[in-house]
């Protein structure tokens, strides 16, 4: 059998896109998973009335992290219309990348980045629901370096945020890291997180910008920098593109503007790559990390406040004076306007996010874990061996495959 095993694929069965609306408008069902064993109880979830509407019209679903919980979220609408909410257990999760064009997410944890494949052909689902079942496939072993965003290169080759030694870093067949580029006010390469160097832009393919919490050159100097001082940096050039920032995090580009989370104001903002002014497009209630973006929607993550590094920053005083508490969660801002179109909110024991991410086309991900033993009898091969009989022929396939 050529399909995968254990997680019991089965084909889609089409429903129309105006009949899954016509379900969430009714409510639907509450969703396509099991329970959450008691363990993991300590979690609610709500969401906006809409939430199952977006993601059906804009045609995606949504993956987040949180480190603290150690948990990566898949987000998407059952083939019923119910909301699915599917978890995985990571240690300390943390940024992610993928692309339209990939079937791949990319996953930093606490010393490794993984690579999550889709195990699924078209057409088929798993457990009934899911559309896209992403399967453990490649561990990169860093140790704990404190690995941050996540982007991977035309030819493949991951680069990573390496905050712990305050530089942009790839791998290396024997060593847990290879330097590619630091600051230039980083006079040496130390395991000290100098200056928390932490979001990381691609551009065509290749890395462009990253920021960090200050131009600190000494051991965690950045914890004294954190109102204001942050930095966006052009890697092609060394230059600062501003400094005007406070504990910047998750710099995109989207549609050739440059945005970027100014985090220790609550704020979504626009940043013009020539001037460096900074235009602010939303306040979001909580300390933002995670960015991404699909047609006209920015996708935002908030995380509360409420840790030593956090504290007496504007957004302290901003959520104060607009009399609202902060949040952690999701929120999806309309470019054009600013608003907040749909949310997701958590309480319980998650009360941080670091990395969102978009996935297009995909209705409802699921994934699978090192904790749950569905991994050990999940099995897949290529649909065109199936019927192979001889090794002559693996080989061929293997030689079209290749071109």
């Amino acid at each position: 059998m050529s399909g995968p095993k254990n997680i019991k694929a089965s084909k889609v069965r089409p429903t129309s896109e105006r009949g899954l609306e016509k379900r969430a408008l009714q409510g639907g069902e509450q969703g396509g998973d099991k329970p959450l064993p008691e363990e993991r109880r300590k979690l609610g979830i709500t969401c906006s009335k809409g939430m199952v509407l977006w993601l059906l019209r804009n045609r995606c679903s949504l993956a987040f992290t949180s480190y603290r919980t150690g948990q990566l979220f898949l987000v998407g609408v059952t083939p019923k219309g119910a909301l699915s909410f599917h978890q995985r257990d990571f240690k300390m999760a943390m940024g992610l990348w993928t692309d339209a064009a990939s079937q791949s997410l990319y996953l930093a944890t606490h010393y490794q980045i993984w690579r999550l494949e889709n195990i699924l052909r078209p057409g088929e689902l798993a457990n009934e629901h899911h559309d896209r079942c992403y399967h453990p496939r490649q561990s990169l072993l860093t140790g704990d370096l404190q690995v941050h965003d996540v982007g991977v290169e035309k030819d493949g080759r991951i680069v990573f945020v390496n905050t712990a030694y305050s530089c942009l870093a790839v791998p290396d067949p024997v060593h847990s890291f290879r330097p590619l580029w630091k600051p230039p006010f980083i006079s040496e390469l130390t395991s000290d997180d100098r200056c928390h160097l932490n979001g990381l832009a691609m551009e065509a393919g290749h890395p462009r910008y990253v920021t960090a919490v200050s131009r600190s050159d000494v051991a965690r100097g950045w914890r004294d920098e954190r109102s204001e001082g942050g930095l966006i940096l052009d890697v092609t050039t060394n230059t600062v593109v501003t400094e005007s920032l406070s504990m910047p995090h998750s710099p995109r580009l989207h549609k050739g503007r440059l945005y970027v989370l100014d985090s220790g104001r609550g704020k979504l903002c626009h940043v013009d790559r020539t001037t460096g002014m900074i235009e602010p497009i939303a306040f979001c209630p909580g300390f933002l990390r995670g960015l991404a973006f699909h047609n006209d929607h920015a996708i935002v993550g908030l995380s509360l406040p409420g840790t030593r590094s956090f504290a007496g920053l504007e957004l302290d005083r901003t959520l104060k004076k607009k009399r609202t508490d902060p949040w952690c969660g999701v929120q999806i801002v309309d470019l054009k306007s600013g608003e907040v179109a749909e949310w997701i909110r958590l309480a319980g024991d998650a009360d941080e996010l670091f990395d969102v991410a978009v996935l297009p086309n995909v209705r409802c991900p699921m994934a699978l874990d090192f904790v749950s033993r569905d991994i050990e009898g999940t099995h897949s091969f290529p649909a065109e061996y199936a019927g192979m009989k001889t090794l002559a022929a693996a080989d061929a396939l293997a030689a079209s495959a290749a071109e």
